[in-house]
């Protein structure tokens, strides 16, 4: 079971549950017949990643990659950098690159940019949150759960300096975080 959360709550665990479900839903109608390749943005996207995949009626399999932005603050330091690759081959195939939030969209973009050299045959964006507010690149997801204002969130697999992944809802950042132990 999750952890519940002693923060502010902007999405509660069944909110979330409902929007994954309608989401797979979509995803399922879109390449109904084919398969498609999950690639999970980690760390944040892992939880999106399961729970989108187990509302996915298709064939479906998965790889990751890793990037860094962030660092251990609330804020993109501008500069992502590619810590992890996809594992097998994507060229031909139909791809969903699943993110945790959409944000200033320059992680997404450096990663569609990655991604599109593998040759995918299609290759979607779906994002748990969007913030459009805060956005520098030119990118949409075409699958998007909530759209959110700018705030920092956590919970759900969202992070403040690794903690907080493992809370069920999606919370407010406060506006001061608890020392770390």
């Amino acid at each position: 079971m999750a952890t519940p959360s002693p923060l502010p709550i902007l999405y509660t665990q069944a909110q979330i549950q409902t929007r994954v479900a309608e989401l797979g839903a979509v995803i399922s109608r879109d390449f109904a017949g084919q398969s498609i390749v999950l690639v999970g943005v980690l760390k944040g996207a892992a939880i999106f990643l399961a729970d989108l995949a187990r509302h996915i009626q298709l064939d479906c399999t998965f790889d990751f990659v890793s990037v860094s932005s962030y660092g251990k603050g609330t804020t993109s330091n501008g500069q992502v950098k590619l810590i992890k690759d996809i594992d097998e081959s994507i060229e031909g195939k139909n791809v969903i690159l699943v993110e945790d939030i959409l944000d200033t969209g320059l992680t997404l973009s450096f990663l569609r940019k990655i991604l599109t050299q593998h040759h995918p045959r299609v290759l979607r964006l779906a994002a748990l949150l969007d913030k459009p507010s805060r956005r520098l690149e030119p990118i949409e997801a075409d699958y998007v759960g909530f759209q959110i204002p700018n705030h920092f969130v956590i919970g759900y697999g969202m992070d403040f300096a690794e903690r907080y992944r493992n809370l069920a809802d999606i919370c407010l950042m406060p506006a001061s975080p608890e020392p770390s132990a």
